[in-house]
């Protein structure tokens, strides 16, 4: 069998393999949508009708595990559609994008490539694939989550189609509760009662153990969505909220750490949260976390206590949490091979082979009936993050809130973000100082990132 994957590195013969780059796609793309023969075959030989085999490639991230389960689907893909075969590319995260804004550049991106939080940045360079003229033939989103194809409309383009999904919530050792006698929180809670249980789980089970990890950065948009803000208002392309937005959140978190509930910011950076392999979740010292749901199932299979996800605390106007895109699929907007592409696409989401295949590695499948296909052999694991998932989709429907995207200079303001917690933890600055410099430096952050 030959390989289906090439490493990233890899740069001469990807480019050598790519199918793309030249500035007739457009053209093409009308041209493949509009004909009468099946897609796959829309470059089709003469009077011989001999077919041409068309080749993609597809680009994306991540470890070896989630590159053999890819190649799977794509050597499926293959045998379903035999006149299109793809080459993978795939590496990690890290030196992921610098790769792809290369390629992008020099005119030789792979036709089909996966992208996060940052979409709105490549839709604003007008490099994605519009495949709104492939939409209920190639590529049907009948059976997608609404908020899915939202989220992937940009500028009143469909330019990217969510690969998984996944929502925000608090992941509970429930062992840790059972040992403290503390009674497990249901959906409904509040501020408040996070506080009081933090203390509480501290409390009960002595020196060393911690209701709940310090979560500002990560959870500071669902706050202000709580409260009627957001941290980018990308319709106005600005800052959805002011200094004195932000000076609650920094003062609970304040408030709950000096009670004693919050993890200490000492053993909060050498124990991230979201790392596997030292989160104090997993060794029972910590109790309650903020984590999206497609880590809860990689999350258990490193421990033997019991964990389980509930919805984040409410707020005035609700939770402030939407089923996200963990992350998805874009189509090179010079592709040879539009139809294709959005026919590619189409079985990622819609075919229940497929979803057997990938599980939940990039999120919950973002069909119902690819979670189905799904839930019949879940794990005890996958169930409860099918189960929380669900509950947050029907929430959804009575307090329906923003789609987020990432700010103009994202990484800097969580590097930022994070820095202000730190200072606020060790005692550096008063909260009010921290949070003032905080909101300049944001403001500045936005500014120098904004093109617009």
């Amino acid at each position: 069998m030959k390989k289906r994957w090439l490493p990233i590195a890899v740069t001469a013969m990807a480019v050598a393999l790519s199918a793309c780059g030249n500035s007739g796609g457009a053209g093409a793309g009308n041209n493949a949508a509009g004909s009468s023969s099946p897609a796959g075959s829309s470059n089709a030989g003469g009077a011989g009708g001999d077919q041409k085999q068309v080749e993609l490639r597809m680009m994306w991230w991540g470890d070896q595990k989630r590159a053999d389960l890819t190649n799977k689907a794509i050597e499926l893909f293959e045998q379903k559609n035999p006149g299109i075969t793809i080459t993978g590319e795939f590496g990690p995260s890290d030196g992921y994008f610098d790769k792809l804004n290369t390629q992008l550049a020099s005119g030789t991106a792979p036709d089909i490539f996966f992208l996060g939080g940052n979409v709105v940045d490549y839709a604003n360079k007008g490099v994605l694939l519009d495949l709104g003229s492939y939409k209920d033939k190639e590529l049907n989103l009948s059976d997608m989550d609404t908020t899915m194809v939202e989220y992937g409309t940009i500028g009143g383009k469909l330019v990217h189609i969510s690969a998984g999904a996944n929502a925000r919530g608090i992941v509970i050792n429930k062992t840790m509760f059972e040992k403290g006698g503390v009674e497990v929180p249901q959906d409904g809670w509040n501020w408040d009662d996070y506080s009081r249980i933090s203390k509480e789980i501290s409390d009960k089970l002595g020196k060393g153990y911690y209701g709940t990890y310090n979560f500002t950065t990560d959870s500071l948009d669902i706050y202000l969505k709580q409260n009627g803000k957001q941290l980018y208002d990308m319709a106005n392309n600005k800052l959805g909220f002011e200094e004195a937005d932000l000076l609650p959140w920094f003062q609970f978190w304040d408030k709950a750490s000096k009670a004693g509930g919050v993890v200490t910011p000492d053993l909060q950076v050498s124990n991230p949260p979201t790392d596997a392999s030292k989160s104090l979740i997993l060794t029972g010292k910590v109790a309650m976390t903020l984590l999206p749901s497609n880590m809860l199932a990689s999350f258990q299979s490193t421990t033997k206590d019991e964990l389980t996800m509930v919805q984040v605390p409410r707020g005035p106007k609700g939770t402030g949490v939407v089923f996200e895109s963990s992350q998805g699929i874009s189509g090179y907007g010079k592709t040879e091979h539009p139809a294709e592409v959005a026919k590619f696409m189409n079985f990622w989401i819609n075919d229940p082979e497929a979803a057997k295949i990938l599980g939940s590695n990039r999120g919950v499948p973002v069909t119902a009936s690819s979670r189905a296909a799904l839930e019949a052999d879940a794990t005890a694991a996958d169930k409860i993050v099918y189960d929380f998932t669900s509950r947050v989709s029907e929430a959804n429907k009575k307090e329906p809130f923003a789609i987020s995207y990432n700010p103009p200079g994202n990484a800097e303001f969580i590097k930022l973000s994070d820095n202000t917690v730190q200072k606020i933890g060790f005692g550096k600055e008063s909260v009010e100082k921290a949070v003032a410099e905080f909101y300049s430096g944001t403001v500045k952050i936005f500014n120098s990132n904004n093109d617009s």
